[in-house]
């Protein structure tokens, strides 16, 4: 049996452990979804996670609705990358960029056009804006004709993200973003090729990943679902069947990883009675399974030990402790995290959390 700190492979990247930092917004980049310094200091602190998992970042201004986050579709967002990833390599870390599109999840505000879905159908909640938060507007509805450009933004924002010199990318599926919202039959109302069945709601997931597999190598591609409960207004009425057809669409792709967010009755930001998936996913997914969610060392050794997972994510705990790693390998206590700076622009709450050695 492996140790959450014994190394493993995860496609084209050997992982020197599989403790993990999973994707975070912290919404430290310019208004042109530009990054800046800070970010680099930030993600070298947490180069000793096995792989860094980025925050989200925008594959088109259509999809990029949150304030001060990053995009990866202009030349200016590639050269804003390079310095940041230029800094965990040489920390010695490993890094992917998390593509993101959000769906009926922005506001015009921000975006500058009507949200979109795969359904008009509106997210309870609000919107983050630069004005505050505002209602969620109606989305419209993809066209089928739509839907190739839609494929192909992520295609080149994989390539922008080699170029940037990120060492692969993870597509966002999960959370109740555009993906996951063609995914889950609570949003997803569709009575084309890419409605209805859950074989037809997974095409969507399919045409995008396997188009960033050919376009930088499907090991250096990922994949992050969340299938166990509602997640920002979208859920599935029949989370088996899905999943089911979720792995046996992306078996034959090769990932390098799939990586799920699984939420717990007892989680502390989201919360689930429906079962964890990864079980069903596991029987018919042989690829790396790397699992997220309020884990501790002891949870997360237990899901290695069974061979549920191959790695273990860790969030919230990343944020707070930049030598997570070394924190969970010798029992030492962790800093709190300071919520109130979660999403402001500055230095505290970011970069000026202490090391273990300085604490």
């Amino acid at each position: 049996m492996s140790s959450l700190f014994d190394p493993v492979q995860l496609g084209a990247v050997r992982a020197p452990n599989r403790v993990l930092m999973a994707p975070l917004t912290r919404a430290r980049a310019t208004r042109a979804h530009v990054p800046t310094p800070i970010m680099a200091d930030y993600y070298r602190q947490r180069a000793s996670a096995g792989l860094i998992i980025s925050e989200g970042v925008g594959v088109s201004q259509q999809g990029m609705g949150w304030p001060h986050a990053a995009g990866l579709w202009s030349a200016e967002q590639i050269e804003g990358w390079k310095p940041v990833t230029a800094a965990v390599h040489e920390a010695g870390g490993r890094i992917f960029a998390q593509l993101w599109h959000m769906g009926r999840l922005v506001h015009s505000s921000v975006t500058g056009e009507q949200p979109v879905s795969p359904s008009p159908i509106t997210a309870p909640g609000h919107a983050h804006t630069y004005e505050g938060n505002k209602p969620y507007e109606q989305p419209r509805a993809l066209t089928v004709e739509e839907i190739p450009a839609l494929v192909e933004t992520f295609a080149t924002a994989a390539r922008n993200a080699i170029a940037a010199g990120f060492d692969g990318v993870q597509i966002h599926g999960a959370n109740g973003y555009l993906i996951d919202e063609f995914l889950r039959d609570g949003v997803n109302r569709r009575e084309d090729d890419y409605g209805g069945s859950p074989e037809k709601r997974v095409r969507l997931l399919r045409e995008i990943t396997q188009a960033v597999a050919d376009a930088i190598g499907a090991d250096r591609t990922a994949v992050r679902l969340s299938l166990n409960g509602d997640t920002q207004g979208t859920d599935d009425s029949d989370p088996a069947s899905l999943s089911l057809a979720v792995a046996q669409a992306l078996e034959p792709i090769g990932l390098a990883f799939l990586e799920l967010r699984e939420l717990r009755p007892d989680g502390t930001r989201g919360a689930s009675d429906v079962p964890r998936q990864s079980p069903l996913i596991r029987q018919h997914y042989s690829g790396p399974l790397v699992l997220n969610s309020d884990y501790d060392a002891a949870r997360a050794q237990a899901d290695l030990d069974s061979g549920l997972a191959q790695a273990i994510s860790f969030g919230r705990p990343f944020i707070s402790n930049p030598d997570l790693p070394e924190r969970l390998s010798a029992g030492a206590p962790l800093n709190e995290l300071q919520q109130a700076t979660l999403y402001t622009q500055g230095a505290e709450g970011y970069v000026d959390y202490p090391a273990l050695e300085a604490a």
